[in-house]
């Protein structure tokens, strides 16, 4: 057998063995790899990975887009994080906007202190405190679900930062849910099954393995969800009454079929806010901000760019 013959053996083994732990470490833990692939994803269209204190902890953000464009800030939902606006926040940056996405205090990169509320107003506190670090004084801003809703008390005790809001398939409404919210909690893969109808149309099937993961995750930061959950449902920081006193431009973006917070609340929020404009967007449900992105970004860039409504 030449050296050449021994070398090509000893690097494929090499590949073979990398192969099998890879695979085994994707089998373990597929969330990291899908995490870790829509980091590379962010990076490659240009966001920073960035961390800044808010109020002595530990904020993880994302930026991106020219660093002297209007600033566009976007605020996830219950159980998301930054990421989320992976799809979406493109648009802007590409039309030439300064977009920060953060890590509310406990999800995704940012810190999860115990002694911290998880509350909506308590995270809407935490969202003036990252703009007073950043110095950013006036933001184009918008929120998806819980994160529509820490927007509206942000522009109802801050009106003068918020020069126009965007609110997607947004809470907020004193309205009790019709659907078992400790689905948000999900603690077998019958009931992540569900989760995932109420979230989406037409679900795909989740491999177990990847059930198992999130699951997984599911028990460690649980009790984040469930703190916030808690105070959500006591619907004392309900803004319906909130609405109707917003001066600026007002976005309403609305997938059809989510089920999590129905079109008819979208349709309600356009009623108390006489300034606003709803688009609906057809085919797509609770996480149209992600998955129905293409539909969506043309119309929010063109209002923020846009001199009025």
């Amino acid at each position: 057998m030449t050296k050449v013959v021994k070398r090509l053996l000893w690097v494929a083994g090499v590949v073979a063995a990398l192969v099998l732990v890879t695979g085994a470490a994707f089998w373990a833990r597929p969330v990291s790899f899908f995490n870790e692939a829509t980091y590379m994803g962010l990076r490659f269209s240009g966001a920073e990975s960035k961390w800044v204190k808010v109020a002595g902890h530990r904020v993880h953000f994302y930026v991106e887009g020219p660093a002297d464009g209007p600033v566009v800030m976007l605020i996830h939902g219950l159980g998301g994080r930054s990421d989320d606006w992976s799809n979406l926040a493109p648009y802007f940056s590409k039309a030439g906007f300064r977009v920060y996405l953060p890590d509310l205090p406990g999800y995704g990169r940012s810190e999860q202190p115990a002694d911290f509320s998880y509350s909506v107003p308590d995270e809407a506190e935490a969202v003036v405190g990252f703009m007073d670090a950043l110095g950013l004084k006036q933001v184009d801003l918008g929120g998806w679900s819980m994160g529509g809703w820490i927007v509206q008390l942000v522009t109802g005790e801050h009106p003068e930062r918020v020069r126009k809001l965007m609110l997607f398939d947004s809470a907020g409404l004193y309205e009790k849910p019709e659907w078992d919210t400790g689905l948000f909690i999900p603690h077998a893969p019958a009931e992540l099954d569900k989760l995932d109808v109420l979230l989406m149309p037409n679900p795909p099937k989740v491999p177990g393995f990847i059930a198992r993961d999130v699951l997984r995750l599911s028990g460690k930061n649980g009790w984040v969800i469930r703190r916030a959950l808690d105070t959500m449902l006591t619907g004392k920081d309900a803004t319906d009454k909130l609405l109707p006193e917003l001066k600026m431009p007002v976005l309403i973006v609305w997938g059809r079929e989510d089920k999590i917070t129905p079109l008819s609340q979208g349709e309600r929020m356009h009623e108390l806010v006489p300034q606003s404009r709803l688009e609906v967007i057809a085919g797509c449900g609770h996480l149209a901000p992600n998955q129905c992105a293409a539909q969506m970004g043309p119309r929010v860039v063109e209002f923020v760019k846009g001199s009025g409504q």
